[in-house]
């Protein structure tokens, strides 16, 4: 054999060997993860032929599959469409997609999870009808209804999470959408409602709960502002802090007024700490917020969560507080203004972490994941997601935003027979009208049951707004047994 003939020969050896290593890697290595890219077609094709498991609401289905005279057999279908449509999305063959807990619970829904492997063999074995596992959810359909209803026709969110273990009981957008007229088969029809929805200036398909659209907080950020200025300047509810009529920052000839240019107090430029909560006074915090320091005010925002993405396993985009560019920057952001942007679920976790003594539990919206016959694959356990304050700083803030509900901004959040502590907020957008109106609070009982955050899209004022559909949640919560 000549050297041409030798060389050739361990070309096509060593082509052959890396063809074998290749399909050995995408056969047996890559397949799992291939097989379960929701971006696969052939995946997406073969799930459309499947009796895909129901996602459950309280023990009764929110969404199902239903018979369907088609090549693919089944139809999924809504129930309260609008109601859920944030966090079921929807399964359409129309578009080759799937979103929400349809995309996210896929491998339980469309029964390829690794946990249901027993079920396909007994399956395969008896010749039954593949079907998909079921995924049960958090959600209070009580609180999920009132909800909806105290929102009334405002766009804007309600969140509701219960403290102790980082259940989310209710999650509200509005406006929402019928994901039914995406999931039907008519393709022509499926192709409209979706230009419609794209093209709707209320954007119905965003997600305001989770963060598909970020706020400006106004003044429920004092929450973290005083946590910053107790823990950081060894601050107390009854501490005595400046409170003038208006402040000019170093640096800048930029003047901040507290809301509607009132004088915070009595006027004599010095308040409690409390009292400046209460009023919800601008000048105070960002004094507070300077005197803290920008990089301490942003650690504090930070074990509160800002700035980091998790999943519930809905995506939640991260709510944002910027390292301040200069002092003018800090002293806005002090107070929830310029560059700070928050999602309603953040808000409501930050209620909670107060109302459980410092500790953040963990959000979740996936109670378990069932077989198709409902019995029980796994089941969620509540976690400990940090301890951005001290339990002495949750029980003053506790003590302040009491103080609000009672005394000062929040009274219409109250209810007569159960405390309830919270903060408002007017957001300044810039538009004229245009304010966002919030709410976020607890029952400040010894086991709360329930943290919330109301955001009103140009709502106008918190006190007015937002706090009175706070306190329709509160009392459909706490007012049933």
């Amino acid at each position: 054999m000549n050297l041409a003939i030798r060389k050739l020969t361990a070309i096509i050896i060593v082509m052959f060997l890396t063809l074998m290593m290749a399909v050995t890697y995408i056969q047996f290595i890559r397949a799992p993860q291939l097989n379960a890219d929701t971006r696969n077609v052939r995946t997406l094709w073969r799930e459309y032929g499947t009796d895909r498991g129901p996602i459950i609401v309280a023990n009764q289905p929110i969404v199902t599959s239903e018979p369907h005279d088609d090549e693919y057999k089944y139809l999924r279908t809504y129930h309260q469409p609008e109601l859920y449509a944030p966090l079921t999305g929807y399964f359409s063959t129309t578009f080759n997609s799937m979103t929400g807990l349809e995309r996210e619970e896929n491998s339980v829904l469309g029964g390829s999870d690794s946990a249901l492997f027993s079920q396909r063999i007994e399956q395969l074995i008896t010749g039954k009808q593949p079907k998909g596992g079921a995924v049960a959810l958090t959600i209070d359909p009580v609180i999920q209804q009132t909800a909806w209803d105290a929102l009334g026709d405002h766009r804007g969110a309600v969140v509701a999470i219960e403290p102790g273990t980082g259940k989310i009981l209710a999650a509200v957008s509005k406006p929402s959408y019928d994901p039914n007229l995406l999931a039907t088969r008519d393709s022509t029809l499926a192709n409209e409602s979706w230009t419609a929805m794209n093209n709707d200036d209320q954007q119905p398909l965003v997600n305001r709960a989770f963060g598909g659209k970020l706020y400006p907080p106004g003044s429920v950020f004092k929450i973290v502002t005083a946590a910053a200025m107790i823990e950081k300047l060894g601050l107390n509810a009854d501490s005595v802090v400046e409170a003038p009529f208006s402040y000019t920052p170093p640096g800048t000839t930029h003047e901040i007024f507290n809301a509607y240019q009132q004088q915070c107090g009595d006027g004599s430029g010095q308040v409690t700490l409390a009292t400046a909560f209460a009023e919800s006074c601008n000048t105070p915090f960002a004094i507070g917020g300077v005197n803290v320091g920008a990089e301490p005010l942003v650690e504090t925002a930070r074990e509160f969560g800002f700035d980091q993405d998790f999943t519930i396993p809905l995506q939640v985009m991260a709510s944002k507080f910027p390292f301040p560019e200069d002092t003018a920057a800090l002293a806005m952001d002090s107070f929830g203004q310029r560059d700070v942007e928050v999602s309603p679920l953040a808000m409501a976790l930050i209620g909670a972490t107060v109302a459980n003594g410092g500790v953040m539990m963990k959000p979740y919206i996936v109670a378990q994941t069932l077989t198709a016959d409902l019995a029980l694959l796994s089941e969620t356990q509540p976690t400990h997601y940090g301890t951005p304050i001290k339990p002495s700083t949750a029980a003053i803030l506790r003590s302040m935003m009491i103080g609000v509900v009672n005394n000062g901004t929040g009274t219409k959040a109250g209810l007569s027979n159960v405390q309830i502590a919270g903060k408002t907020g007017t957001a300044e957008t810039g538009k004229e009208g245009g304010d966002h109106s919030w709410f976020v609070g607890f029952d400040a009982v010894d086991q709360p049951r329930i943290a919330l955050a109301v955001v009103v899209e140009e709502g106008g004022s918190g006190s007015q707004v937002a706090a009175p559909i706070a306190r329709e949640i509160f009392a459909s919560a706490v007012n049933r047994d």
